[in-house]
């Protein structure tokens, strides 16, 4: 079972009393939940807690009538695929009605389904079809901004007095005229555009043509109520929400201090977290969450490990929130891609294994690398290994082992690597662009400007979907949307299927094996050798059974203490056979259980 905390909410702070738990003054977390299995109970785990769940592009997952977009029926299509790497969850990213300005994520009609990507009757079969396969769909949330087509905005921005005049975040312009502050928007330039119709700003922490909504409106709040519940009704799983650390607003709105060269700060710093988010998603709970067997997953750019009973287990506002610090690990000031930083295993570790602390006595975590606003995880975690195949399994085992829901991102499991274009204008997203310009205002070089893009565009994870060795990578028969990238011939499902050493085949081991050693599910989380700068490990036990989990993210043997596995065999090894024992060779994986009797039962 997993220990409950005692908590009480005052207004929107949780104050939480897990550090008072029973025993947990001589025990960490992780010993805490290994305790509760070895007094005979079993973990009551709910059904996103037992499975993986695989992220979507529906633009670029696979193409069903030639147009070269991705579509609702393509992804029916490919359902037996999924099951085989043992998903149970689908994200799908948004497929409503949109003017496509930021790849879906701007919505012009939030219950019509774009028809790019099909009919609302696709999507009902999708969903049924689906659910006979024991796979619940789970739909992206986009509640901080609409499109400027939406019909709510067309509505507001006709003057001060309509109906819908308070629904988005207006302001008059500065005693200068410009812009009300000096805030910088995610994609780049001000966040405020001026509107002739009002004869006011309107704020946008994205693009443009994404204005953000006033969720202290209570209107605009049952109003995106209302969409959850319609989609609740058609039968989703759960739903993603889309940057949900931006929709409060301070109370104030003043300059912040300038970042850059250009004057202006990211609007981040000033609005993320704000005070009373919690007290807007206890609500969003109330009205949505409660009484339906769904799961909720929150975007929660900035919010700290420490952070997490707030936000997720009994008090929280979600089942889980994808946190990222793990993901700008590199990156000192996300606004600038030209400045990286090096850092050490440790570190990583540290921020991965600090989540699973915080969670272990209530509380779940997702697991995850790639997404689609990243670049591939291969060149993002593992830019010194030339071998993806080796690096695809390192990644992948930590990936489908830590405690918590896996989330695999297409192509992820192929071991994709980054795409490399000549120009900027062989990129499609709107991000990207932005950030190349911003880099080329700062005084960076072209070239300088050009390796940033290569690094972190988001089109490295949006390449179509590599199915075959055919054309276009079997994704389409038509032209598609976004070039494939040109190592289809080799990175593909037909061929990885068949090679038993692929990351494919090693992916669908690692989910076959999970369904055997439920230690792998229900077991606690312990990290080993924790100073290690070569080497992750943990144990995954749950009082029945004990697996050892050893991966070299160095391209150098690594040595560890033999005395971890003694006893133990060998579950799985990327390599296809241990080597030596007490070592582990460069980017290598192995799995190892203690109780091996115990672990079919």
């Amino acid at each position: 079972m997993v220990i409950q905390s005692e908590s009480t909410t005052v207004g929107s702070e949780v104050h939480t009393d897990f550090e008072e738990s029973a025993g947990s003054d001589s025990m960490t977390p992780s010993q805490i939940g290994m305790a509760d299995a070895e007094d005979g109970e079993k973990r009551n785990l709910k059904w996103w807690q037992e499975t993986n769940a695989y992220e979507i592009d529906v633009k670029s997952f696979k193409d069903s009538d030639g147009d070269g977009v991705g579509d609702i029926n393509g992804v029916t299509e490919e359902l037996d695929y999924l099951k085989s790497l043992g998903v149970g969850v689908i994200w799908l990213s948004p497929v409503y009605y949109s003017p496509q300005k930021d790849n879906g994520y701007d919505i012009a009609d939030y219950y019509q389904i774009d028809k790019m990507y099909g009919s609302m009757e696709d999507m009902e079969n999708l969903i049924a079809q689906a659910n006979e396969r024991g796979i619940r769909i789970v739909m992206d949330l986009v509640f901080n901004h609409t499109s400027n087509e939406n019909q709510w905005f067309i509505e507001s921005k006709v003057s001060k007095d309509n109906g819908k005049s308070d629904w988005y975040i207006w302001r008059d312009a500065a005693e200068d005229g410009g812009a009300p502050t000096n805030w910088r928007s995610i994609f780049g330039g001000s966040a405020w555009t001026w509107c002739e119709e009002r004869q006011q700003y309107y704020l946008h922490t994205f693009l443009e043509e994404q204005p953000d909504l006033n969720w202290e409106n209570p209107e605009v709040r049952q109003a995106l109520y209302d969409v959850a519940n319609f989609w609740l009704d058609k039968g989703v799983g759960g739903f993603r929400m889309d940057a949900v650390t931006y929709i409060k607003k301070p109370r104030i709105f003043e300059d912040g201090t300038p970042d850059a060269e250009d004057g202006m700060v990211g609007i981040h710093g000033e609005t993320a977290n704000t005070e009373g988010i919690l007290d807007f998603l206890h609500e969003f709970k109330e009205n949505v969450e409660e009484g339906h067997d769904i799961f909720t997953v929150g975007e929660a750019n900035g919010v700290k490990s420490s952070q997490l009973p707030l936000w997720v287990g009994s008090n929280g506002v979600f089942d889980m929130i994808f946190g990222f610090d793990h993901i700008t690990i590199d990156l000192p000031d996300e606004t600038n891609w030209a400045e990286t930083r090096e850092y050490p295993l440790t570190e990583l570790k540290g921020i991965l294994s600090a989540n699973e602390e915080t969670t272990m006595q209530d509380g779940w975590c997702p697991v995850f690398f790639e997404n689609h606003d990243q670049s591939r995880s291969i060149n993002h975690f593992m830019p010194d290994c030339n071998d993806p195949v080796k690096a695809g399994k390192v990644l992948g085992t930590v990936l489908l082992t830590m405690r918590g829901t896996p989330f695999i991102y297409q192509g992820e499991e192929l071991g994709l690597t980054n795409v490399k274009w000549d120009s900027i204008e062989d990129y499609n997203d709107i991000s990207t662009k932005r950030h190349f310009e911003f880099l080329l205002e700062e005084g960076y070089s072209e070239e300088e400007s050009m390796e940033a893009v290569h690094r972190y565009s988001r089109d490295n994870a949006r390449t179509p979907m590599q199915w075959s060795k055919e054309e276009n990578a079997g994704f389409t028969i038509g032209t598609p949307w976004l070039p494939v990238s040109e190592n289809y011939r080799e990175y593909n499902v037909e061929t990885e299927s068949a090679q038993d050493g692929s990351v494919l085949s090693w992916y669908r081991k690692l989910a076959e094996l999970k369904q055997t050693h439920r230690e792998l599910i229900d077991g606690g989380y312990e990290e080993i050798l924790p100073e290690s700068e070569q080497i992750f490990g943990y144990v995954r036990d749950n009082g029945s059974s004990k697996a050892t989990i050893l991966v070299n993210f160095s391209g150098e043997n690594a040595e560890y203490d033999a005395s971890l596995t003694e006893g133990s065999e060998v579950l799985l090894c990327s390599y296809g056979d241990q080597g030596q024992e007490g070592t582990l060779r460069p980017y290598e994986a192995i799995l190892f259980s203690n109780a091996a009797e115990d672990q079919a039962k």
